[in-house]
Protein backbone atom coordinates (compact mmCIF):
# COMPACT_ATOMS: atom_id res chain seq x y z
CA UNK A 1 0.00 0.00 0.00
CA UNK A 2 1.40 3.40 -1.34
CA UNK A 3 1.91 6.35 1.35
CA UNK A 4 -1.40 8.12 0.28
CA UNK A 5 -3.71 5.05 -0.25
CA UNK A 6 -5.71 2.48 1.85
CA UNK A 7 -8.25 3.42 5.29
CA UNK A 8 -6.18 5.91 7.82
CA UNK A 9 -5.47 3.25 10.71
CA UNK A 10 -5.73 4.44 14.57
CA UNK A 11 -8.21 7.62 14.11
CA UNK A 12 -11.28 5.61 15.74
CA UNK A 13 -9.10 2.73 17.33
CA UNK A 14 -7.56 2.75 20.87
CA UNK A 15 -4.25 3.93 21.64
CA UNK A 16 -2.19 0.82 20.67
CA UNK A 17 -4.17 1.58 17.09
CA UNK A 18 -3.65 5.31 16.66
CA UNK A 19 0.00 4.17 17.83
CA UNK A 20 0.39 2.39 15.28
CA UNK A 21 -1.33 4.88 13.02
CA UNK A 22 1.24 7.38 13.59
CA UNK A 23 4.34 5.38 12.88
CA UNK A 24 2.63 4.10 9.64
CA UNK A 25 2.01 8.21 8.97
CA UNK A 26 6.22 8.75 9.55
CA UNK A 27 7.28 5.46 7.89
CA UNK A 28 5.20 7.17 4.77
CA UNK A 29 6.88 10.75 5.32
CA UNK A 30 10.30 8.81 5.50
CA UNK A 31 9.32 6.95 1.93
CA UNK A 32 8.78 10.04 0.40
CA UNK A 33 13.13 11.11 1.33
CA UNK A 34 12.86 12.85 4.58
CA UNK A 35 15.10 11.87 7.27
CA UNK A 36 15.26 14.80 10.24
CA UNK A 37 15.03 12.35 12.95
CA UNK A 38 13.87 15.10 15.36
CA UNK A 39 10.82 16.36 13.33
CA UNK A 40 9.71 12.77 12.31
CA UNK A 41 9.71 12.13 16.33
CA UNK A 42 7.88 15.09 16.28
CA UNK A 43 5.52 13.82 14.10
CA UNK A 44 4.75 11.01 15.06
CA UNK A 45 3.64 11.77 18.85
CA UNK A 46 1.06 14.83 17.49
CA UNK A 47 -1.40 13.45 15.81
CA UNK A 48 -2.57 15.54 12.96
CA UNK A 49 -5.79 14.30 13.05
CA UNK A 50 -6.50 16.49 16.30
CA UNK A 51 -5.50 19.38 14.08
CA UNK A 52 -7.87 18.60 10.89
CA UNK A 53 -11.15 19.66 10.78
CA UNK A 54 -13.41 16.66 11.78
CA UNK A 55 -14.83 16.49 8.21
CA UNK A 56 -11.21 16.02 7.06
CA UNK A 57 -9.55 13.74 9.81
CA UNK A 58 -9.80 10.54 8.09
CA UNK A 59 -6.89 12.01 5.71
CA UNK A 60 -5.28 13.85 8.42
CA UNK A 61 -2.33 10.83 7.61
CA UNK A 62 -1.86 11.56 3.96
CA UNK A 63 0.49 14.14 2.55
CA UNK A 64 -2.64 16.27 1.56
CA UNK A 65 -3.45 19.96 2.14
CA UNK A 66 -6.39 20.52 4.04
CA UNK A 67 -8.93 23.39 4.19
CA UNK A 68 -10.01 25.09 7.22
CA UNK A 69 -12.19 27.19 8.18
CA UNK A 70 -11.95 31.13 7.20
CA UNK A 71 -10.64 30.14 3.71
CA UNK A 72 -7.24 29.24 5.39
CA UNK A 73 -4.77 25.74 4.11
CA UNK A 74 -3.62 23.15 6.63
CA UNK A 75 -0.10 22.62 4.60
CA UNK A 76 -0.05 19.00 3.69
CA UNK A 77 2.93 17.38 6.61
CA UNK A 78 5.76 16.27 3.95
CA UNK A 79 6.10 20.46 3.32
CA UNK A 80 5.70 20.65 6.58
CA UNK A 81 8.51 18.27 7.50
CA UNK A 82 11.03 20.10 5.03
CA UNK A 83 9.93 23.70 6.80
CA UNK A 84 10.65 22.15 10.10
CA UNK A 85 14.17 20.50 8.79
CA UNK A 86 15.26 23.46 7.78
CA UNK A 87 14.50 25.80 10.68
CA UNK A 88 16.92 22.95 12.89
CA UNK A 89 15.05 24.04 15.95
CA UNK A 90 16.50 23.25 19.18
CA UNK A 91 15.52 22.78 22.58
CA UNK A 92 14.72 25.64 24.48
CA UNK A 93 14.96 28.21 21.57
CA UNK A 94 12.41 30.91 20.88
CA UNK A 95 10.26 30.99 17.51
CA UNK A 96 7.85 33.13 16.21
CA UNK A 97 5.85 31.55 13.96
CA UNK A 98 3.88 33.54 11.22
CA UNK A 99 0.17 31.64 10.42
CA UNK A 100 -0.94 29.28 13.43
CA UNK A 101 -3.75 27.98 11.45
CA UNK A 102 -4.97 24.74 13.01
CA UNK A 103 -2.37 24.90 15.38
CA UNK A 104 -0.62 21.82 14.69
CA UNK A 105 3.28 23.31 13.08
CA UNK A 106 2.99 25.29 16.49
CA UNK A 107 2.25 22.02 18.14
CA UNK A 108 5.05 20.42 16.63
CA UNK A 109 7.48 23.34 17.63
CA UNK A 110 6.57 22.83 21.31
CA UNK A 111 7.06 19.59 20.37
CA UNK A 112 10.88 20.31 19.43
CA UNK A 113 10.89 22.01 22.52
CA UNK A 114 10.68 25.11 21.66
CA UNK A 115 8.59 27.99 23.29
CA UNK A 116 6.27 29.71 20.35
CA UNK A 117 4.77 33.18 20.22
CA UNK A 118 2.16 31.93 16.97
CA UNK A 119 0.36 35.00 15.46
CA UNK A 120 -2.80 34.40 13.46
CA UNK A 121 -4.86 37.09 11.64
CA UNK A 122 -8.02 35.26 12.35
CA UNK A 123 -9.48 35.66 16.03
CA UNK A 124 -11.65 31.65 15.09
CA UNK A 125 -8.80 30.01 14.35
CA UNK A 126 -6.15 31.21 16.99
CA UNK A 127 -8.86 30.44 19.93
CA UNK A 128 -9.39 27.03 17.84
CA UNK A 129 -5.45 26.23 17.57
CA UNK A 130 -5.60 27.12 21.26
CA UNK A 131 -8.17 24.76 22.41
CA UNK A 132 -6.12 22.02 20.80
CA UNK A 133 -2.66 22.41 21.73
CA UNK A 134 -1.43 21.32 25.18
CA UNK A 135 -2.29 24.70 28.24
CA UNK A 136 1.00 23.10 28.96
CA UNK A 137 3.07 23.95 26.16
CA UNK A 138 5.26 27.05 26.37
CA UNK A 139 3.25 28.56 23.53
CA UNK A 140 1.41 31.85 23.26
CA UNK A 141 -1.06 32.60 20.69
CA UNK A 142 -2.01 35.68 19.56
CA UNK A 143 -4.21 37.53 16.75
CA UNK A 144 -2.35 39.44 15.08
CA UNK A 145 -1.29 40.93 11.61
CA UNK A 146 1.91 38.72 11.15
CA UNK A 147 2.39 40.57 8.25
CA UNK A 148 3.03 43.74 10.26
CA UNK A 149 4.09 42.62 13.64
CA UNK A 150 6.93 40.59 14.63
CA UNK A 151 6.03 40.64 18.36
CA UNK A 152 8.87 40.68 21.13
CA UNK A 153 12.26 39.37 19.53
CA UNK A 154 14.64 38.46 19.29
CA UNK A 155 14.07 35.26 18.02
CA UNK A 156 16.11 32.39 17.49
CA UNK A 157 13.72 30.84 14.94
CA UNK A 158 11.12 32.60 12.46
CA UNK A 159 8.91 30.46 10.91
CA UNK A 160 6.76 31.69 8.22
CA UNK A 161 3.47 29.33 7.26
CA UNK A 162 2.82 30.51 3.71
CA UNK A 163 4.20 32.20 0.98
CA UNK A 164 5.45 35.94 0.80
CA UNK A 165 6.70 37.66 -2.43
CA UNK A 166 9.52 38.77 -0.01
CA UNK A 167 10.58 38.79 3.44
CA UNK A 168 8.96 41.21 5.82
CA UNK A 169 12.14 43.49 6.86
CA UNK A 170 10.40 43.12 11.22
CA UNK A 171 10.86 39.44 10.55
CA UNK A 172 14.46 40.04 9.97
CA UNK A 173 14.95 42.48 12.81
CA UNK A 174 13.21 40.32 15.45
CA UNK A 175 16.04 37.25 14.08
CA UNK A 176 18.49 36.81 16.75
CA UNK A 177 22.21 37.16 14.99
CA UNK A 178 22.61 33.08 14.39
CA UNK A 179 18.92 32.82 14.02
CA UNK A 180 17.22 30.58 10.83
CA UNK A 181 13.77 31.97 9.35
CA UNK A 182 12.04 29.85 6.67
CA UNK A 183 9.58 30.96 4.32
CA UNK A 184 7.86 30.26 1.02
CA UNK A 185 9.16 32.66 -1.20
CA UNK A 186 7.03 33.49 -4.63
CA UNK A 187 3.31 32.79 -5.52
CA UNK A 188 1.48 31.23 -3.75
CA UNK A 189 1.31 27.25 -5.00
CA UNK A 190 4.45 27.73 -6.30
CA UNK A 191 6.74 28.94 -3.97
CA UNK A 192 10.45 27.46 -3.09
CA UNK A 193 11.04 26.98 0.38
CA UNK A 194 13.55 29.67 1.51
CA UNK A 195 16.18 29.87 4.41
CA UNK A 196 17.26 33.21 5.17
CA UNK A 197 19.92 33.86 8.05
CA UNK A 198 22.17 37.28 8.59
CA UNK A 199 25.17 38.22 6.12
CA UNK A 200 27.27 36.72 4.99
CA UNK A 201 25.13 33.81 4.31
CA UNK A 202 21.64 35.62 3.28
CA UNK A 203 18.65 33.79 1.52
CA UNK A 204 19.52 29.87 0.55
CA UNK A 205 16.80 28.83 -1.85
CA UNK A 206 15.26 25.41 -1.05
CA UNK A 207 12.58 22.87 -2.97
CA UNK A 208 9.15 23.71 -4.25
CA UNK A 209 6.23 23.76 -2.35
CA UNK A 210 2.55 24.28 -2.29
CA UNK A 211 1.87 26.76 0.41
CA UNK A 212 -1.09 29.28 0.41
CA UNK A 213 -0.54 32.75 0.47
CA UNK A 214 -0.26 34.61 3.43
CA UNK A 215 -3.61 37.84 3.54
CA UNK A 216 -2.17 41.20 5.01
CA UNK A 217 -4.42 42.90 7.87
CA UNK A 218 -6.01 41.96 11.17
CA UNK A 219 -9.45 39.87 10.16
CA UNK A 220 -12.52 42.11 11.83
CA UNK A 221 -15.30 39.94 11.23
CA UNK A 222 -13.80 36.41 11.93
Amino acid sequence: MGPDSGAEPGLTGGPAEEAIGNAAFVLALRARGLRDRAVLRAMERVPRARFAPPEHADLARRDLALPLPCGAVMTAPGTVARMLALLSVEPGQRVLEIGTGSGYVTALLAELGAAVTSLERYAALAEAARGRISPDAPVAVRQADGLAEAGEGPYDRVLVNGAVGALNPGWIAALAPAGRLVAGLGAPGGCRLTLYRHAPEGCETGPPARLAGLVPGRALAL
